[in-house]
């Protein structure tokens, strides 16, 4: 059985790791470490949650640290890590600050959404290891506060995820400004064509390493499925926090708008709550976070984009009160739960026109997903058909454009004097 004192990590960063009780790696810690420390490129799949951080943190940490070169470059970034949202890099920030405990290499994390001054006078006192979100990063950059000419090693991290939310063009504005002789890691939990292109531009002849493929919930996350009205789930989700052994809960919903909803509906029956999402400030988003790491809240109401790279320990319970259209969001959802050989439980509550979100999450998770059969607010409607959709949106639309036209104020023609 592999320990971390096998990968030839130095003495001051394995004794933090003794520390923090991490004995054994995990998977893809024991399969790149090595690579990393060897200097190779890395292209990594792997899921949420099976500790990639430390996979690139902990080596790009030590070769910093035995620079012999170092000096000569004080102040001068290193290291640059991308990633896709906020949570994420304050998230890899803090692994960094842990890791490099006993070995001085400063880091700092930037982000938007926040005023840039306690960031840009952070980066003018000089710094090893820069976290960073697209944004903010090429906004800085443009303002001349961050160069990365003295680039040595470069993380793109949640690839995928950076996709999704429109940064292909940051992305490759980044990569232009970085040096050709660099070590270069890319991680994403999918490898779809497009991601594969991109890292095929980033990489020079990487290890591959691929872990846990994102069609395989742990094997320790119980799944659980309410088949439910449309109207009904604000009723059906009171009725699962009747049981308060379900505690603290992750819930997902599809929507902002919606996630405030819930929050609203559950604080009005006394149970402890707050929403973590893109239209809150990142005080905001940082408060309700601790408030559930420490147990304060019972649930957290979260989007898919402001949840990437929230990690809970212990964290038993995830509810999906909307199911997600893609099958890969339902594996990162549930993912949360069950983390490190812990138990876990997910609990989906579908409307009818979700169902055939289950048949594709079915279909790629290769189970079904055990049906609750004692449910108060059983399913009794049908979902619509294509044609029945298509005329429920038509109808939509001419029923804002009668209101709009009703209150319109109509004018008066003037009259010449």
């Amino acid at each position: 059985m592999t320990k971390f004192e096998d990968l030839n990590i130095i003495e001051p960063i394995l004794r933090t790791l003794k520390e923090e009780g991490y004995v054994e790696p995990t998977p893809i810690q024991e399969e790149a470490i090595p690579f990393i420390l060897d200097r190779k490129d890395v292209l990594g799949s792997a899921q949420t949650g099976t500790g990639k951080t430390a996979a690139f943190a902990i080596p790009i940490l030590q070769h910093i640290y035995l620079d012999h070169n170092r000096r000569q470059k004080q102040g001068k970034i290193k290291a640059l890590i991308i990633t896709p949202t906020r949570e994420l890099a304050i998230q890899i920030g803090e692994c960094l600050d842990i890791y490099g405990k006993y070995i001085g290499i400063k880091n700092t994390v930037i982000f938007g959404g926040v005023k840039q001054g306690s960031q840009t006078n952070i980066l003018h006192r000089g710094i090893d290891i820069l976290v960073a979100t697209p944004g903010r990063l090429l906004d800085l950059m443009n303002q001349g506060f961050i160069k990365l000419n003295s680039i040595e090693y470069f993380v793109l991290d949640e690839a995928d995820r950076m996709l999704d939310m429109g940064f292909i063009n940051d992305i490759k504005k980044v990569i232009a400004k970085l040096p050709k002789e660099r070590q270069s890691l890319f991680f994403s939990a999918t490898m779809p064509p497009n991601i594969v292109k991109l890292s095929a531009k980033i990489l020079r002849n990487p290890k591959t390493i691929e872990v846990c493929t994102v069609s395989s919930p742990a094997e320790t996350i119980h799944q659980y499925l309410y088949y439910t009205n449309k109207s009904d789930k604000r009723k059906l989700i009171l009725h699962i926090l009747q049981d308060e052994a379900i505690d603290p809960v992750l819930l997902f919903s599809r929507t902002k708008h919606g996630a405030n909803k819930i929050v609203l509906n559950l604080k009005k029956k006394n149970i402890s709550s707050a929403a973590i999402h893109g239209d809150k400030s990142q005080n905001q988003r940082q408060n309700a976070l601790s408030m559930f790491k420490e147990r304060k809240i019972r649930v957290l109401v979260a989007t898919d984009i402001a949840a990437r790279g929230i990690d809970i320990e212990k964290l038993k319970y995830v509810i999906n009160y909307d199911i997600p259209n893609v099958p890969e969001t339902y594996v990162h959802r549930i993912g949360r739960a069950g983390r490190a050989g812990e138990e876990g439980f997910s609990i989906s509550i579908c409307e009818p026109e979700e169902n055939d979100y289950i048949k594709d999450i079915e279909h790629l998770i290769h189970q079904k997903i055990e049906v609750i059969k004692d449910n108060p607010y059983p399913q009794t409607e049908r979902s619509m058909t294509a044609n029945e959709k298509k005329q429920f949106e038509k109808n939509k639309r001419q029923e804002f454009i009668n209101s709009r036209n009703k209150y319109r104020v109509k004018r008066t023609p003037r009259t010449r004097r």
